[in-house]
């Protein structure tokens, strides 16, 4: 076998990550209720914003450490909405924006990036928290 194996993710994180791939699924899915309702714009708002960056950052090879949970929430709008921005500029280069296209291919995204692992934190492989306390 290859030495480069990834270790594998602990159990407790295969909830988290498949919440996060259907996020966007269950986002398209609250377009079909009634327009201007909470229970419709609500999840797509959440989903759109957070879903993308979570699912890129989120799912790490061991558990987070506190820094690196802060900088986890700090990035996951701004990524996520990067990537929502990317899809739509994309959507709209080939002509074929529309708000279903939209969420079905960040809700594709989101999915795949939900079975990979993260995109490494700093603060998670460096231990800045750690090093912050001991230097006190």
């Amino acid at each position: 076998m290859s030495e480069n194996r990834q270790p594998a993710l602990p159990a407790r994180q295969t909830p988290i990550r498949a919440s996060l791939a259907l996020s966007g699924w269950v986002a398209l899915a609250a377009t079909a209720l009634p327009g201007g309702a909470p229970l419709r714009w609500i999840p797509v708002l959440l989903f759109v914003c957070f879903g993308p960056g979570l699912a890129l950052l989120y799912p790490q090879p061991g558990p987070l450490r506190p820094g690196a949970r802060l900088e986890t929430a700090a990035l996951a709008a701004p990524l996520g909405l990067s990537v929502a921005v990317a899809v739509a500029t994309s959507l709209f280069l080939v002509e074929g924006f529309s708000g279903t296209a939209f969420l079905v291919s960040l809700a594709a995204l989101t999915t795949l990036a939900s079975v990979l692992p993260g995109l490494p934190l700093p603060a998670a492989t460096r231990g800045a928290v750690e090093r912050a306390v001991r230097h006190r």
